[in-house]
């Protein structure tokens, strides 16, 4: 049987994906990508109300997301193809999906039912908002949650209205805190034997990625607001204008600071007694931050970068995607990595992130073709040629 073998660090364990959008895929990526053999489940052609929602399979998102898997189709709406499922669920060991909470009891995907089946079965589910709670039926997108869970509140410009991140950073988010619960649950049943139920919501998710800016109301009772491109409590931290562009400085600490004004050559903001600290930097950030963006005008973002660079005040481009690619350590890191598309050829994606030295993570494989190991899958389940050609017949699979 064809399998996918991106890194030897997770090959031993099987994942049923029954995910879609982002946050399920996202979690999956990770375990796809460190080896596991991943058999992604979708509805048989036509069967899908939102088959083709957000330009259909084959958008450079999706590509991106579902690689190093096998692919299957099953009507998980039939009784035949629960009892299908389930004869998948005996031998694997998660499954990950990212339904309304109502939907996998009425598919019979809940943790209960697929316990009953395998013990030792992870369950890692993906909601909107929970799994109980007054808003567990919901349904739950990207930017629903990151107003409610207090991002947008704190993103962008004093006093311009609530603006939201040019990211998916809720869906992302939870899809990787999704990976991380999955991985632990794998450790722990090393002890117990036994599987266990992964929670994890797009709205939590956000309010841990808020973080610092969570803890601040949490602990001070202070509410955040928007900051713009400065940090909201360090200074100078944010966004300046050379004579061609914009680049980011990070230069909150007094020895930073220093350095920075020795290279402007601004020796009356250096020297300043005031300024010896961060507290009275932030008290005069407007009159600061205008100052250095008088003395940045006078040369251009790369001379700046270079120069703070070699003086030890951290510093960066802002850079567009186009950019990002051309950079000499993005190339470094292998950022993008080139995998083989059947229709499109090479094509790039995004590489793990996470680095391994003996196992590393790997792309091996692009997106399948809809239901293109389903006679590998099912075969081996124990069906012959005749009876799978009758549940294509039915539109079991």
């Amino acid at each position: 049987m064809t399998t996918v073998k991106a890194s030897a660090a997770l090959a031993r364990f099987q994942v049923l994906d029954l995910t879609r959008i982002r946050s399920g895929p996202t979690c999956v990526r990770v375990l796809a990508d460190f080896g596991a053999d991943v058999i992604r489940i979708e509805s048989p052609p036509g069967l899908d109300p939102n088959e083709g929602a957000l330009g259909g399979r084959e958008t450079y998102d999706m590509l991106n997301l579902h690689r190093n898997k096998r692919g299957i189709t099953l009507n998980l709406k039939a009784q035949e193809g629960k009892d299908i499922f389930h004869r998948l669920v005996a031998s694997a060991d998660v499954v990950v999906e990212n339904f309304r909470p109502d939907v996998k009891f009425r598919l019979g995907l809940d943790y209960e039912t697929l316990a009953t089946i395998n013990p030792r079965i992870i369950l890692a589910s993906i909601s909107g908002f929970g799994e109980d709670g007054p808003y567990r039926d919901r349904p739950g997108f990207d930017q629903i949650a990151q107003g409610m869970g207090g991002m947008m509140s704190v993103t962008g410009m004093p006093g311009q209205g609530p603006v939201r991140a040019g990211i998916a950073v809720a869906d992302s988010s939870a899809g990787n805190y999704a990976a991380m619960g999955v991985l632990l649950a794998l450790l722990e049943r090393e002890q117990s034997g036994r599987g266990q139920w992964v929670q994890t919501n797009l709205l939590q998710s956000m309010i841990a990625m808020c973080d610092f800016q969570a803890a601040r109301y949490l602990i001070d009772g202070s509410v955040p607001g928007q900051a713009g491109n400065d940090h909201p409590f360090a200074t100078p931290m944010g966004t300046f204008k050379s004579a061609d562009g914009f680049f980011n400085i990070g230069a909150s600490g007094t020895t930073q600071f220093r350095s920075l004004c020795t290279v402007l050559k601004r020796l009356d903001l250096r020297d300043e007694p005031r300024y010896q600290s961060n507290p009275g930097r932030l008290t005069d950030r407007e009159y600061i931050n205008a100052q250095l963006n008088l003395s940045f005008a006078s040369n251009t973002t790369q001379h700046w970068v270079t120069c703070l660079n070699d003086a030890g005040v951290p510093c960066g481009p802002i850079y567009d995607m186009q950019q990002v690619f051309a950079d000499p350590q993005v190339a470094h890191l292998d950022a993008a990595v080139v995998v083989h598309h059947d229709q499109k050829g090479p094509i790039r994606v995004v590489a793990q992130p996470i680095k391994l030295t003996r196992t590393p993570a790997a792309v091996v494989s692009s997106q399948t073709q809809l239901g293109q190991h389903n006679d590998d899958v099912y075969l081996k389940l124990g069906f012959s040629a005749d009876e799978l050609a009758a549940l294509r017949e039915r539109k079991v699979i």
